[in-house]
């Protein structure tokens, strides 16, 4: 059984439904993994399906010289590696807050985090510019551009890439 396994420190029931149950649990893997080796470097693991032979891996990198090295890696040691798909759903050079400056991140973020975009809003423009000591058309005018940003950096740069 998994729980069995030497790598698995601790599982739980997470929920079921019809004939599926979702299981969280702990694990090492061992040295010299498939796993370990995604997470030395910095892969995160979106999917994967496979059969006895061949496996379908979704995997993040941070870089794309992580994703290199991690091909590169089992490609030395004979295990054939194929990349079928690289996507970047930002534009390349939209930086890491997908082309936002730091206050139209501050503002988004915090107007998020204030309860803004809920439904009732929890917050207005005018409550949120006295929090930054600024006018609530300057408000209302970065939210709008990191909106704007946003969607030009993230949505509509996967659209034009599919």
């Amino acid at each position: 059984m998994v729980q069995d396994h030497p790598s698995v420190g601790s599982m739980q029931l997470v929920n079921t439904h019809d004939a599926e149950t979702l299981y969280a649990l702990e694990w090492e893997p061992p040295a010299e993994s498939l796993f370990q080796t995604m997470t030395e470097m910095g892969a995160a693991l979106l999917g994967a399906t496979g059969s006895a032979d061949r496996w379908a891996i979704e995997l993040r990198f941070p870089s794309h010289d992580a994703l290199s090295g991690f091909q590169e890696y089992y490609l030395d040691r004979g295990i054939p590696v194929s990349i079928e798909k690289i996507y970047n759903p930002t534009k390349p050079d939209a930086g890491p807050w997908y082309g936002l400056t730091a206050v139209q991140r501050e503002t988004l973020t915090h107007a998020v985090e204030s309860g803004y975009y809920s439904l009732p809003r929890e917050i207005s423009t005018q409550e949120l510019a006295a929090e930054f000591d600024i006018s609530d058309q300057a408000t209302t005018e970065r939210l709008r551009r990191g909106i704007a940003t946003l969607v030009d950096n993230t949505l509509l740069a996967a659209e034009t890439e599919g």
